[in-house]
């Protein structure tokens, strides 16, 4: 007989999985109390967006496993000796990434060698990660394709890629110089030193990684082409014949996270309350605008706050710039913030990010309104 597992080991788990247990209670209850037709809540559940979660962690897992990301980790920390500079070139590789790959992409990236740098040297890995999550939301927020918000609201606006881009240039560089700042000054000083065993036992299985790197480059093309679920499919099937490791250290919970996320605040936006009371706002006004994107953004995380405001709001780029400004703040205004802290795992992630990302949107939506509504 299967010996029975110990409560505690059990506890234990739901203590760690506790953002899991509250948005699955949120969707559970808004389904008994508010019932919606079935195809309401494939809509919520947004299954493109959880695909391409899928698909990329399994390519980045492939990666890590391989070794080539704690390779790439003993070639950064030899080349650099300030612990300042060292944290600057990853917060502005994170920056640039997300401009160019998305904003889960990069964190996928950065975030494992950013653990990998810190297992092998004094670098306060902890203080970086919240550093990347501020990072990625400020790079982001410059291209199209940069997050799922910027995406729909370029589709929306019937704007170029390039006049998009150059409409959200100012906020988005604003939003990078303080995050820069930001990392400056709280980054300490001195040198980097290094673990005397960091330059031995990093071998790179360099099959695996080429092939996992295919595999990443591939998700992502599926998933601007609209072929999110078919590519992490694939990849899924692949992966489980070839390399069951990579499948069986996935993350699964936090998938089934984000999925409750999606259900519970999907229904709470479209919620009649909710509707009536954006009835009452005139939308037309700049100020209100922004306000209700950053404000709605802290309560259900900017992409539903998106699909929430966009049919009401004339202004798109004044909408983009505002719900990713909301951004910031707290941990479930952008998903990717949530993505951070769950790739890193570090004791006290959540309040060290909220210690430093509320005071930062208190300093940066009014100097970023300021920017984009008089100096652009």
């Amino acid at each position: 007989m299967k010996p029975v597992e110990p409560p505690s080991r059990w506890l234990t788990w739901l203590a760690r999985e506790w953002m899991l247990l509250v948005f699955a209670l949120l969707a559970v209850l808004l389904a008994l109390l508010d019932p919606q037709p079935a195809a309401h809540y494939a809509y919520w559940l947004r299954t493109p967006t959880l695909a391409g979660l899928l698909g990329l962690m399994l390519a980045i897992q492939g990666i890590r496993d391989s070794g080539a990301v704690q390779r790439l980790a003993v070639g950064v920390v030899a080349r650099t000796h300030s612990l300042r500079v060292l944290g600057l070139t990853l917060v502005t590789a994170t920056a640039l990434a997300a401009t160019v790959l998305t904003n889960d992409v990069s964190l996928f990236l950065l975030v494992p060698l950013t653990l990998a740098i810190g297992e092998m040297s004094n670098l306060p890995v902890k203080r970086m990660v919240v550093l990347e999550a501020l990072a990625v939301n400020a790079g982001s927020s410059l291209s199209p394709i940069g997050n799922p918000q910027n995406l729909l609201l370029w589709q929306h606006g019937g704007m170029s890629f390039f006049d998009f881009t150059l409409a959200l240039l100012p906020a988005a560089v604003t939003m990078f110089a303080l995050v820069a700042v930001l990392a400056w000054c709280w980054l300490p000083r001195g040198r980097v030193t290094l673990d005397a065993g960091a330059f031995d036992g990093h071998r790179v299985a360099w099959r695996s990684a080429v092939l996992s790197l295919l595999a990443l480059a591939g998700m992502v093309l599926a998933m601007e082409h609209g072929h999110a679920l078919a590519g992490a499919l694939t990849l899924l099937v692949l992966y489980a014949l070839f390399s069951r490791r990579t499948t069986a250290r996935l993350d699964w919970a936090l998938l089934v996270t984000f999925a409750a996320i999606f259900l519970g605040l999907g229904h709470l936006a479209a919620l009649p309350a909710v509707q009536h009371l954006l009835d009452g706002l005139d939308l037309r006004q700049p100020w209100i605008v922004y306000v209700t994107g950053i404000a709605a953004s802290q309560l259900i995380s900017n992409v539903p706050a998106t699909v929430l405001l966009m049919d009401r709001v004339p202004d798109t780029v004044l909408l983009a710039v505002a719900v990713n400004v909301g951004g910031f703040g707290v941990a479930i205004g952008s998903l990717a913030n949530l993505i951070a802290l769950r790739l890193a795992r570090q004791p006290g992630g959540l309040g060290l990010l909220h210690r430093a990302s509320i005071p930062f949107l208190l300093v940066c939506a009014p100097l970023v309104y300021l920017i984009a509504r008089y100096l652009a």
